[in-house]
């Protein structure tokens, strides 16, 4: 019977082991994210497998770039199917995709500067701009009002 497993790979090949399990006819899984304009790994260093134990354990075990299968003495521990589906479930466009913060804000929100030199810094959401990873917000600081263009991911809604 197929179930899902936790496969460790060995330092910076998820990318190969998923190449070969694919091509292998295996049903593999590593999540991706984007963090700082680049396309990592979730879980840097694992990847979902999808295999028969016994009967396929020992290819799995030794494929190139599997440093191990996770698990205990007895055996590799399988992952509930809702597990994956859940992890699935949070993607868009092929990457996980998390609100860091709570509710996304929206034109004529009250935010709040989580992050960096401008933390604690409060102001309202003006709007997106052509790059999805910032915005405009419009600051009311003690005698000062301008504009700022901010990484959408260091604000939260107030």
């Amino acid at each position: 019977m197929l179930r899902w497993y936790v496969v460790n790979t060995k330092p910076k090949k998820e990318s190969q082991v998923e190449r070969l399990f694919s091509e292998a006819g295996f049903t593999v899984y590593c999540p991706k994210y984007v963090h700082e304009k680049r396309v990592s790994p979730f879980f840097p260093g694992y990847a979902f497998l999808q295999f028969e134990f016994p009967g396929q354990y020992q290819l799995v075990k030794y494929t190139r770039g599997v440093k191990r299968v996770v698990g205990r003495d007895e055996g590799p521990t399988p992952i509930p199917d809702e597990v994956v589906q859940g992890i699935r479930d949070r993607e868009r466009d092929g990457l996980i995709a998390f609100e860091r913060y709570g509710e996304e804000p929206g034109p004529g929100d009250e935010i709040e500067v989580v992050e960096g030199p401008l933390k604690g810094l409060r102001g309202i959401f003006r709007k997106e701009t052509g790059a999805s990873e910032r915005v405009m917000i419009l600051l009311n600081y003690v005698s000062y009002q301008g504009m700022l263009l901010i990484e959408k991911d260091k604000l939260k809604k107030a």
